[in-house]
């Protein structure tokens, strides 16, 4: 039998991240080891140092060519990546 004030652990720790005010920062985090799964190992082989600051994804890229495309798809990988983490986390990205 339930109590009035059990939760799903989902929602417990969904709650616990907004009050500690760590929601943003978890899914930063989580985008950034989402990458090789959404992008494919093609492309994650050839990306090093990917990070978040300010909204902004940082990704350093090894390939001129894999660089020019991935700039002519930049809208759509934030799209992307926003949808998976049910929120605007990123708003722009920088190819180092």
């Amino acid at each position: 039998m339930r109590k009035p004030n059990d939760k799903p652990i989902k929602e417990a720790i969904e709650q616990m991240l907004r009050v500690y005010k760590l929601k943003r920062k978890f899914d930063e985090t989580s985008l950034v080891a989402a990458w090789p799964e959404m992008m494919g190992p093609a492309v994650a082989n050839r990306t090093r140092q990917l990070y978040i600051r300010d909204k902004k994804l940082f990704i350093r890229v090894e390939s001129s060519v894999l660089k020019n495309e991935l700039l002519m798809i930049r809208s759509q990988i934030l799209d992307k990546m926003n949808e998976r983490a049910g929120a605007d986390v990123l708003e722009e990205i920088v190819f180092l």
